[in-house]
């Protein structure tokens, strides 16, 4: 009798990471006695993600025809444990790095993502500071989950919103989520003390970007920040296409006809945004300009996946595997060479390639699995 058949699921192709780390001998340090990378960049911010689920499916980041019902997620064991989150954070901060954000898929997703915050807020950076903690949300869960993540420790939120309009925003979340519950979620967090809060809109040409000037209406003079993000080609999935970037000079143009702007200084290095504050005292917005203004050269990021991969580029197509060090029972001394390894060996800055002659593409990790 024959076997009989089912349907092959669609799974995206992430490379193996499993990888042999870079040696660590003689990693550049700065003045300060932070790491550098081979550009001469120090590693500040930690970008966590603690889960690869979102309830949303933005065609941008997890595609409905790609993350259907049938996709498998990693196992729970795979994940790393608030413990081992925890345990790898006071090692990077010990490097050097100050500010960590807290990512998905969807971060509130995670069960007791209260407790791992307050795990993460009694952590200090080399300099005995409490770390600049901080989560992006899509601010679907936000409202009932505020005060709980302020209390736990929490600084601030980001708020993933592409819409004002319902039916717009419906679209693009694609799974039919009202606007009136994320910004019910915004004003809980303004409401718990979560501030200053951000707001980031990707803007796509001829899907989203009618809404720019509505957004930035809305949320002027309420203390929330606005920043636009120029569709970029992250993962391998989401369809990207120079035809559909909005670039940051025109949308502050379409700003600039309705409001005066002023240039504002970067309030950090390596800060994304190219920050503008409404002249009368509106508030202020930013842009984010991966694809129009590459912002690799003072880029002081790296990223953690769900599994414990450590990803130096939001573009990088392969990570180093942390967790095994975790399991297999590695000292703090040995994970800390093997990051200062891997931080010094780097040389990433893809925005600044793009567009360029290149060798033959491979799978990027997916935005869902790092985090923005």
């Amino acid at each position: 009798m024959r076997a009989p058949t089912t349907t092959p699921r669609r799974v995206i192709p992430l490379v193996d990471q499993r990888l042999a780390l870079p040696p660590a001998a003689g990693p550049a340090v700065g003045a300060g006695g932070e790491l550098l990378d081979t550009r001469q960049r120090p590693l500040r911010d930690l970008r966590i993600s603690v889960i690869d689920r979102c309830n949303f499916r933005c065609s941008y980041c997890m595609p409905k025809e790609v993350f259907g019902k049938d996709y498998r997620y990693l196992p729970h064991e795979a994940l790393l444990s608030f413990e081992e989150i925890t345990r790898l954070a006071q090692l990077f901060a010990a490097q050097g790095t100050r500010n960590i954000r807290l990512t998905g898929g969807e971060p509130l997703l995670r069960k007791n993502i209260e407790e791992l915050v307050r795990q993460l807020a009694q952590v200090r950076t080399a300099d005995g500071q409490p770390l600049d903690l901080t989560l992006t949300t899509n601010g679907s869960l936000l409202a009932r989950k505020a005060r709980a993540l302020r209390e736990a420790g929490l600084a601030r939120v980001t708020v993933s919103l592409d819409a004002l309009d319902d039916a717009t925003f419906r679209r693009m979340n694609d799974v039919d989520f009202p606007v009136a519950d994320v910004l019910d979620g915004i004003a809980a967090a303004q409401a718990a003390g979560l501030g200053p809060i951000k707001v980031n809109m990707v803007v796509k040409r001829g899907v989203n970007d009618h809404e720019a000037v509505a957004l930035a209406r809305h949320f002027r003079g309420t203390g929330v920040v606005l920043r636009f993000i120029e569709f970029m080609d992250v993962g391998s999935t989401n369809g990207w296409r120079m035809d559909d970037v909005v670039p940051s000079q025109e949308l502050l143009a379409r700003l600039r006809a309705h409001w005066e702007l002023v240039p504002l200084q970067a309030s950090a290095p390596g800060e994304t945004a190219q920050r503008w504050a409404y002249a009368d005292g509106g508030g202020e917005v930013g842009f984010i300009s991966s694809v129009s203004h590459a912002f690799c050269g003072d880029c002081n990021r790296a990223r953690l996946s769900t599994e414990g991969r450590l990803y130096l580029c939001l573009f990088a197509s392969q990570g180093h595997d942390l967790r095994s060090l975790l399991r297999d029972g590695a000292s703090d001394a040995r994970i800390v060479q093997a990051i200062a390894g891997i931080w010094g060996n780097r040389a990433d800055r893809y925005s600044e390639l793009r567009g360029q002659a290149a060798p033959a593409a491979r799978p990027r990790v997916e935005m869902s699995y790092i985090g923005g």
